[in-house]
């Protein structure tokens, strides 16, 4: 049985209650904007990048990039959608009937939650020490049992997993219970077992299918 909404609901209720267009614009640009600097960073730690990019060497680097940049919010549509049917679908599974539209909004609202990370890299090599490859500035994952145990001591095939266990993922998860739990007005610790059954199991089985399927 749903119940009304909650205090807690309310207040998450009243924080997101802006335009989700102009926000969404806002996260493509500050997305862009950290990505930009960041690749200006890769691109430093570079060995004689300068010479590399006069001769061309650099080109499809600054392609690559673009593409990227072209990219961005078509890539964050994307995951909004998949996110939110993934929640329609588990809620549907256990019982829930929810808007698909408040979920993917939600969706939306708590990427930002995966500014964090990439801005935390950002300011890490802001002024990298001497002898920083471009491989660690791109494998860095801020608060990921990567970041602990160090790249460098782990096989290739498990560091996008490894790097993908962080604290940032934790708090999404817990982000969107109280955000299904505000949408579907269903107790805590129900939204709790939708978050795990809809966002964390699929994650877990994608990861170890990469890791499987590494070549």
């Amino acid at each position: 049985m749903a119940l009304p909404l909650s205090p807690e609901a309310q207040r998450l209720k009243e924080i997101i209650d802006f335009d989700k267009r102009v926000y969404f614009v806002l996260l493509v640009l500050i997305f862009l904007v950290i990505r930009y600097f960041t690749d200006v960073l890769v691109v430093e730690a570079i060995p004689e990048s300068d010479r590399v990019s006069a001769e061309g060497g650099l080109t499809f680097f600054y392609i690559f990039n673009a593409l990227n940049y072209l990219w961005t919010p078509f890539a964050l549509l994307w995951k909004f959608t998949v996110i939110s049917f993934l929640f329609w679908f588990g809620a549907f599974m256990l019982g829930y009937k929810v808007s698909y539209r408040e979920l993917w909004q939600f969706a939306l609202v708590a990427e930002v939650v995966f500014i964090f990370p990439e801005l935390i890299r950002l300011l890490v090599y802001l002024e990298p020490n001497t002898g920083v490859t471009y491989k660690e500035i791109e494998e860095y994952r801020a608060l990921s049992v990567l970041s602990l145990i160090g790249a460098e001591n782990v096989e290739p095939q498990y560091r996008y997993a490894l790097a993908t266990i962080n604290v940032f993922e934790v708090i999404y998860g817990v982000l969107w219970v109280y955000g299904f739990h505000m949408i579907s007005r269903r107790s805590l610790s129900a939204s709790a077992i939708v978050v795990l059954v809809s966002y964390f199991l699929p994650l877990a089985i994608w990861l170890v299918w990469y890791v499987l399927a590494y070549r």
